[in-house]
């Protein structure tokens, strides 16, 4: 059993440290905010990740997982040290390395003799440097693992991964590194710290290109006559390809693949590199977002501008309440910019949630407490998040209380004979 320090609670580090200690670990986690922590400590748990809630309480409740105030608190016994803090992304495309640098300070005058500092976060390329120069602890080794979590699948992707990628030149600390995933059974994979860094980089913006270039696909079907159901059916087929990411829906977004693939381009930038190919990614995604906008409004009977739409679904994706960088989010931002009224149901985003207007104050939209609530009285409805309650839908109710009888369906969730058996006219992506 090792002790590990896990130092910021986000959405990677609980899920880090809870998944470290149902591996048998010792594991403290720290954070800055102290009522964070006091929650953290009876077992709540701030975000929505299924299966974390049980790993954490099982982690209290055997005293293998602790929350403490301060990097330092954390680091002071421990072997390990995950460095699991935010790394926002500048104007520039640049990364902000100061929570970083910041961790790294604190925790630099108390490591014990020997530790391991890693990296969790997603950095970019030549992190490790930066960070062993801030400690100023020769004796400490800085090793590279980065994350490959997908927010709602988070603890299978930690505890099943397709991976595990090590970036160290210090070849005892990786196999120290490589030990605390002993209980895993997957692939560990050691490099040289920058070959790792870019691992993670080039993955998601390789995802991401994935997932414009499905967008593009859906949007030719359309323009043909073509299904994309069956075209991406038939794409999925040849191994080379692959079935996953090829889902066409209304734009991608979250947390990390717009923020990793504009990193990556600035990296490739200061590298003296034009990446012309992300930029293009990033711009088909963009345009992704116009084309869904503009279905909606197509949508509305001129009849009815002045009821409200139906919007169903605001986080970036089903299974998570995270709203950053929600491609749902964009596409109402273009419909409220033609003046034309929303109400929104997400299962994720209770009406009283302060946090789309903390987080979207310009987007001026009215929450529902069920997607009934919020398709009373208006003029159509569209789908923006693959929630599977959305699929459950009872339509002969929904043509009763709807003034308009067009679904906009932006992730191809519903089986369109559906809908247009009750007198829906049914429009998806692609189909």
């Amino acid at each position: 059993m090792a002790t590990i320090a896990i130092i910021g609670t986000g959405y990677v580090g609980l899920t880090t440290g809870a998944c470290f200690s149902h591996l048998g670990h010792d594991v403290v986690c720290a954070d800055i905010d102290e009522e964070k922590v006091a929650r953290l400590r009876i077992g709540e748990i701030p975000i929505v990740e299924k299966g974390l809630d049980r790993l954490v309480d099982e982690g209290i409740r055997s005293g293998t997982l602790r929350f403490v105030v301060g990097a330092a608190e954390a680091s002071k016994s421990a072997e390990f040290h995950y460095l699991c803090v935010p790394t926002p992304q500048g104007a520039d495309g640049a990364a902000d390395l100061s929570y970083l640098e910041g961790a790294a300070a604190e925790i630099g005058p108390v490591l014990p003799d020997n530790s391991v500092v890693v990296n969790k976060s997603t950095v970019p390329v030549g992190s490790t440097r930066v960070v062993s120069r801030v400690l100023g602890r020769s004796d400490a080794a800085v090793v590279s693992n980065p994350e490959f979590l997908r927010e709602g699948t988070a603890v299978a992707d930690f505890l099943q991964p397709d991976r595990v990628v090590i970036g160290s030149r210090d070849a005892e600390a990786a196999i120290r590194v490589a030990s605390l995933y002993a209980r895993i059974a997957a692939p560990v994979m050691v490099t040289d710290p920058v070959s790792a860094e870019t691992i993670k980089y080039a993955s998601n913006a390789f995802l991401a290109s994935k997932l414009s270039f499905v967008n593009a696909i859906a949007t030719l079907c359309e323009a043909v006559g073509a299904d994309v159901n069956d075209v991406v059916l038939g794409m999925g087929y040849d191994s080379r390809i692959g079935r996953e990411f090829l889902r066409p829906g209304p734009g991608w977004g979250g947390s990390c693949f717009p923020k990793d693939t504009r990193a990556l381009a600035n990296i490739a930038k200061e590298a003296g590199y034009d990446f012309r190919f992300l930029d293009e990614v990033l711009r088909v995604n963009d345009d992704q977002f116009d084309r869904t906008a503009q279905k909606v409004l197509d949508a509305i009977d001129p009849s009815m501008v002045d009821t409200h739409i139906a919007a169903l679904g605001l986080t970036f994706k089903a299974g998570t309440d995270d709203l950053r960088e929600s491609p749902a989010v964009e596409i109402l931002r273009r419909v409220r910019s033609a003046g034309i009224r929303v109400k929104a149901y997400d299962p994720a985003v209770v009406p009283d949630d302060n946090r789309l207007v903390e987080m979207y104050p310009d987007l001026d939209i009215e929450l529902a407490s069920d997607p009934y609530a919020a398709a009373e009285g208006a003029s159509m409805m569209t789908i923006l998040t693959e929630w599977d309650e959305f699929t459950g839908l009872d339509f002969d109710k929904m043509a009763e209380i709807m003034l308009g009888k067009t679904i906009v369906d932006a992730r191809n969730l519903l089986e369109p004979s559906i809908p247009r058996r009750r007198g829906f006219v049914y429009r998806g992506v692609g189909r």
